[in-house]
């Protein structure tokens, strides 16, 4: 199956029919469609920035760029790299701009290893709640591979709640919802953890570029979703601007209460302009109803 046919299948006929037509008419369609879907909005504690996107400003002043994140609105951060500063540097920093750090990707390497105890200080340091495993080996793209991620996330899970923090999360890539000998590796994840040790960090944009229905995994699997990364997709299939592509995030957060979603972190991998996109994305989540 193509790329397009993904994602038809994947977002439904009102944001598939987006991706037949030009970059402005289905950007306004998306909006006005979205803006008739209901009363309710995400709390404004829960739009946050995954620090990711801001790289490059951080890497030059990191405590500026975290007041100008505030200054546009945003409550929380995901904290991704630390361009060498300490954790307790880093909440003085977060503290400062009054914001609060929500969770901190962590290798799994490190989850899967000595490094653990080290990693659930830092993210009390820093004020989370939430340790994260951003991806797996390419070597463990197997169903034995994932098996093997369950059963570490499950031990790594076990150990952040005796810790005092909430569940261990793993953040999806579209890869990771690849159907290899007959299963979907995602699926594996989800099924063969503990609700109560392992939760995700669910990628929106790459969960439809891999081929799945974000709304679906809301409802079939309720409270595993406590983080999204909000990004959108454009025509191409390039990432975009939150509300500037094709994704229909109105339709996506029906199954928000379901999913057990209390983070909406904004991520572009590669921003042309972060502040932009910081501003744009802030502004069209703080906008939407759904």
């Amino acid at each position: 199956m193509g790329r397009r046919a993904l994602l038809t299948a994947a977002l439904g006929a009102g944001t598939a029919a987006a991706l037949g037509g030009t970059a402005g008419p289905a950007a306004a369609a998306g909006a006005e469609a979205h803006g008739r879907c209901g009363k309710r909005r995400i709390p404004p504690g829960g739009i946050g920035m995954h620090l990711y996107t801001m790289r490059g400003p951080l890497a030059t002043d990191f405590a500026g760029t975290l007041q100008q994140l505030a200054d546009i609105g945003y409550a929380t951060v995901g904290v991704s790299g630390r361009h060498g500063h300490d954790a307790q540097q880093i909440r003085g920093m977060i503290d400062d701009a009054g914001l609060k750090a929500v969770l901190e990707h962590v290798g799994y390497d490190i989850v899967s290893g000595s490094g653990l105890p080290k990693a659930i200080e830092d993210v009390h340091t820093l004020g989370g709640q939430w340790v994260v495993v951003p991806s797996l080996p390419g070597a463990m793209h197997t169903p034995a591979g994932f098996r093997e991620a369950a059963r570490v996330l499950n031990e790594a899970g076990r150990a952040c709640r005796e810790a005092g923090l909430q569940q261990v999360l793993f953040h999806n890539h579209g890869n990771d919802h690849a159907t290899v000998d007959g299963e979907v590796l995602f699926d594996i994840l989800v099924n063969e953890t503990d609700p109560q040790l392992v939760a995700f960090e669910f990628d929106l944009y790459w969960a439809v570029d891999g081929g799945a229905d974000p709304l679906t995994y809301f409802r079939r699997h309720p409270g595993r979703f406590p983080a999204l990364h909000v990004k959108d997709m454009a025509e191409n299939g390039d990432i975009a601007d939150v509300g500037s592509g094709v994704l229909d995030f109105a339709e996506m957060f029906q199954g928000a209460k379901s999913g057990g979603i209390k983070q909406w972190l904004v991520e572009h991998d590669n921003p042309s302009d972060p502040f932009a996109t910081a501003r744009n994305s802030y502004e069209y989540l703080a906008a939407l109803r759904y």
